[in-house]
């Protein structure tokens, strides 16, 4: 069983070696911008695990997890738009850097990249891998859609809620995993349940994100602290606040989150200070256990040695417990 550490050096190894800067420049160059960023890699070393957990070829399995990376970080893309986030990972998004234009063309070709990745494999299982991303790429644009739509509807339910983040987060690390164990040629069931405990790793994976996005050091975490507040977004921990919250808090919370017309630092240290007060943070922190919980549940019924599961616990240990 491979480490982490070395999974991650084969997929950064490999990075190094792709160009990506190309003619006409317009259109390489913002995304030679984002995939030299780096980022955590979190997508191809799952990918690249579910393949090693069943003795897969990693070199089969090198090329999509590369793929997954692309489509991911296409994403980002459109969804920095679509936010209006002027940085990521510490640095300006490529719609601020060049424009939204550019910026929705480059992500486009990402994701034609993402595929022509994918399928430079030796798996004669190509045609479920393919499957596999396409359904979970209607998945992650239907949880966009309703991540939007959230931000303007004034009942937004908790269930509402972990429906969109599965949607537009926790699959795609569920994703990542099946396609790997699929390389490997593992069974469908036991691809099945790979992906559940990617799913399952994957909610509590954006909770944690919830938090940070709050909860963090600015120059750590890459983006600004307590922009969902002042994007107006309706998180966990905001709905979980709404619950907990006595009628005067609860309306106070409802009227900063209807407007962007109020300063950003005092909408932020009100809200924060109100989450605070009903002890959001802790509460948030619960439910990410309780689907860690969930998560190690599909793992046992996989017959993997002892060995190999404790490797596939440590990453759900380090997404769980990042500082950024």
């Amino acid at each position: 069983m491979q480490t982490i550490d070395h999974l991650l050096s084969l997929v950064q190894n490999e990075f190094e070696k792709q160009k990506f800067n190309s003619d006409p420049i317009e259109l390489y160059d913002p995304i030679d911008y984002t995939m030299s960023q780096g980022g955590k890699r979190i997508r191809p070393v799952l990918c690249l695990m579910g393949c090693n957990l069943f003795d897969g070829d990693l070199e089969s399995a090198l090329y999509p997890a590369m793929g997954i990376e692309i489509f991911h970080n296409f994403t980002l893309l459109h969804d920095d738009i679509m936010d209006n986030a002027p940085i990521r990972r510490g640095k300006e998004t490529v719609y601020k850097k060049w424009n939204s234009n550019i910026a929705i063309l480059s992500g486009d070709t990402m994701y034609a990249l993402a595929y022509k990745y994918l399928i430079r494999t030796k798996s004669p299982r190509l045609s479920e891998i393919i499957e596999v991303i396409t359904q979970t790429a209607i998945e992650i644009c239907e949880g966009q859609q309703y991540d939007m739509n959230f931000e303007t509807m004034e009942q937004v339910s908790i269930d509402d809620y972990l429906n969109m983040i599965r949607l537009k987060t926790a699959v795609l690390l569920g994703a990542s995993l099946k396609i790997g164990a699929i390389i490997a040629n593992a069974s469908n069931e036991e691809a099945d349940l790979m992906y559940k405990f990617g799913e399952n790793v994957g909610m509590a994976f954006q909770l944690k994100d919830d938090l940070l996005d709050l909860y963090s050091d600015e120059s750590k975490f890459g983006k600004k602290t307590g922009g969902d507040i002042i994007a107006n977004k309706k998180t966990f921990l905001y709905l979980k606040a709404i619950e907990q919250a006595d009628e005067t808090n609860a309306n106070k919370l409802k009227t900063l989150f209807s407007t962007l017309d109020i300063d950003n630092d005092i909408k932020v240290n009100t809200v924060k200070e109100i989450f605070n007060q009903f002890d959001v943070k802790k509460l948030t922190e619960e439910k990410m256990e309780a689907f860690y919980q969930v998560a190690l549940g599909n793992l046992n019924q996989i017959d993997l040695s002892l060995e190999k599961k404790d490797a596939l616990k440590k990453v759900a240990e380090i997404l769980m417990s990042r500082d950024h």
